[in-house]
């Protein structure tokens, strides 16, 4: 029988698809995910290169339409909006923090965390970033354009982006792939104490058994499809992690 979603729940997928490539050649990225995670739930997302983790992200943050299934994400259809649509139910539900910092090089800290906010029509977006850029130590370059900050320092202006519209789920893909041990390790705790802070649901990539370890569950993916679930916080998720 097939489980029938919650409304308790921040992601509920049934055997969610994508496929990608021509129709001569299809290429199948994601195989049949059955999913759902709780409101609040902190996740890791594990499993080799080409495993599927970021097509899986991308799906469930709505920057890749899924092939088939369904996809419930923060109480919207996401298997029914066309691209569109997608782009409009992100706006003020979903955070996203990348690798790569992505911000607008012509733009200042407190104007890359404001832009997006404003675009959805928010009237106090300008402050709302200043006020974000503050509570992620960053009060002190809110002037500063991007290659004014250091790596740190550009993807603590991309935690502030993501998480001012106070989003329901923030998704995080390898958020310290580019930066060195310590600055890594400040960052992670930064992100989840933003994420703490307001409640907001987190998926984090990651291929660290120490970030993995201190999430509530960790899942696993191998050849488009989730082969193991774990509640974290014991021994055997660091072993999943690895």
């Amino acid at each position: 029988m097939q489980k029938q979603t919650s409304p308790e729940m921040a992601i509920s997928a049934r055997n969610l698809t994508l496929t990608l490539g021509s129709n001569d050649a299809p290429v199948d990225i994601l195989r049949g995910i059955d999913l759902d995670i709780a409101h609040g739930e902190v996740v890791a997302l594990l499993g080799p290169s080409g495993s599927g983790k970021s097509s899986l992200m991308a799906v469930l943050s709505g920057l890749e339409r899924a092939s088939g299934g369904s996809l419930t994400v923060a109480g919207a259809d996401f298997a029914d909006l066309n691209e569109d649509g997608l782009a409009a139910a992100r706006r003020g539900r979903i955070g996203i923090v990348l690798q790569a910092f992505h911000l607008l090089p012509t733009m200042t800290a407190a104007e890359n965390v404001a832009t997006p906010m404003e675009l959805a029509g928010s009237p106090d977006g300008s402050v709302r970033a200043v006020a974000e850029l503050e509570a992620v130590g960053l009060g002190h370059r809110i002037a500063h354009y991007p290659t004014q900050l250091s790596g740190g320092e550009q993807q603590r202006v991309a935690i502030a982006r993501a998480t001012a519209p106070r989003p329901q789920l923030i998704f995080a893909d390898e958020p310290t792939g580019n930066l060195d041990v310590s600055t890594g390790e400040e960052i992670v705790e930064l992100l989840f104490a933003r994420r703490a802070e307001t409640g907001a649901t987190l998926l984090i990539i990651t291929h660290d058994p120490a970030l993995a370890e201190q999430c509530d569950r960790v899942l696993t993916m191998a050849d488009g499809v989730v082969v193991s679930d774990i509640r974290a916080n014991t021994a055997s998720a660091a072993e999943a992690a690895e």
